[in-house]
């Protein structure tokens, strides 16, 4: 008898728009385009200037999306080695490194422009947010220490900084402290992510936290800084003197996440690591949600 040949699934290719489309991570970029959205908002109180508000989300959205695509081309060899990723455009080869690069390039040289033209502070943060992802994080630290994901993870603090310095005119404790909730928050996002995949990083050749320091110094580092990030959002809420509801809100949440984030380190399991990984994206646009809401209705 003919023995059975196993045929490996045929995966659809994606069209020339959707495979672009998807080098820009649409679910991260619109995450952190609500924490410059919101920061912007929560600051506004006399009023929107749609004429600055509009291409300013405009202009950050291009660099955010330049800048995932500029990291999907120096990152496509890990990306080929790892079944989580090998799907992307790049590894897929549904789009060319060089061609991917120009757009990159692109998008990022537009929205820093924009984002400049508009107001030179607003433009140097969102240059600054630029450059520590693709230069410091990608491109100098994720191949070499764990620790990249924590000094470039400050990019990701930077689209709320950004929104909030264009609307006040100026870099503010509550903007810092937006940015900081962000930063702290990115443990809960990430290093929840490395765990459940730690062994394809390892053999991608990628030191992540989970592989070098263990799973168990994972979790209390994502659990406190889980605490850190509650603390200073609970705290910009405070100073932007946002509704008691919306306030109450905030906390409520922050506690439910910093709990189950502790509980992790009690009980620690692969689905709670999971479960953990996606309350974090809800919270973090809860959280932006209720501090935008608590200052435009106050």
């Amino acid at each position: 008898m003919t023995p059975t040949v196993r045929e490996e699934p045929v995966r659809m290719r994606r069209s020339p728009v959707a495979a672009y489309f998807e080098l820009t991570k649409p679910k991260q970029t619109a995450l952190l385009m609500t924490t410059a959205a919101g920061a912007y908002l929560m600051a506004a109180t006399g009023g929107v200037s749609w004429a600055i508000f509009v291409p300013a989300m405009l202009a950050m959205c291009a660099a955010i999306s330049g800048s995932t695509a500029l990291n999907m081309v120096f990152d496509r060899d890990i990306d080929a080695r790892m079944s989580r990723t090998a799907a992307r455009p790049i590894p897929a080869g549904e789009i060319a490194p060089a061609t991917a690069l120009v757009f990159g390039i692109a998008l990022s040289a537009i929205g820093v422009a924009v984002a400049w033209v508009l107001d030179p502070l607003y433009g140097l943060i969102v240059l600054v947010g630029l450059a520590f992802d693709v230069v410091v994080y990608t491109m100098w630290l994720k191949r070499k220490t764990p620790a990249s994901i924590l000094i470039g993870g400050i990019s990701g603090g930077m689209p709320a900084l950004a929104g909030r310095a264009l609307a006040v005119g100026a870099l503010d404790a509550v903007g810092f402290l937006l940015a900081a909730g962000v930063v702290l928050w990115i443990p809960a996002h990430i290093l929840t992510l490395s765990t459940r995949h730690a062994a394809e990083y390892e053999s991608a050749g990628i030191p992540v936290w989970p592989s070098i320091y263990g799973a168990d110094r994972t979790r209390r580092l994502v659990a406190v800084a889980t605490l850190g990030a509650v603390v200073v959002l609970v705290l910009a809420g405070i100073l932007q003197q946002i509704t008691p509801l919306a306030l109450f809100g905030l906390a409520c949440a922050g506690t439910l996440m910093t709990g189950f984030a502790f509980w992790t380190v009690v009980a620690p399991s692969e689905r709670k690591n999971w479960v953990l990984f996606k309350a974090a994206s809800a919270y973090m646009l809860f959280a932006f949600v209720c501090l935008t809401a608590g200052s435009v209705f106050r």
